[in-house]
């Protein structure tokens, strides 16, 4: 029974790109993949819209994000941790 409740969460690393929200950041989260046909690799990427409490994450961190029960209608993902901070130049 407690195996089953310990759910695996999935977790993502990408790069806040809005902090605009109130308690919300938009993360860019690019992978890289090869081309089934001709091979080559090619990046795809994705938005997310992830919850963070008292604004510890601004635009250009890069950040670890994991997956959580939705809060709002675009938002189901926490941030979890900030793994380096944005350089300011």
């Amino acid at each position: 029974m407690s195996e089953e409740s310990a759910k695996v969460r999935r977790a993502l690393v990408g790069r806040v790109v809005s902090d605009k929200m109130q308690k919300t950041v938009t993360v860019l989260v690019e992978r890289r993949v090869k081309h089934p046909l001709y091979g080559k690799i090619v990046t795809r990427s994705a938005k997310y819209h992830a919850h963070v409490e008292d604004g510890a994450a601004t635009a250009g961190d890069l950040v670890e994000i994991e997956e959580c029960r939705p809060i709002s209608r675009t938002k189901t993902w926490t941030v979890t941790r900030v793994i380096e901070k944005a350089r300011v130049i």
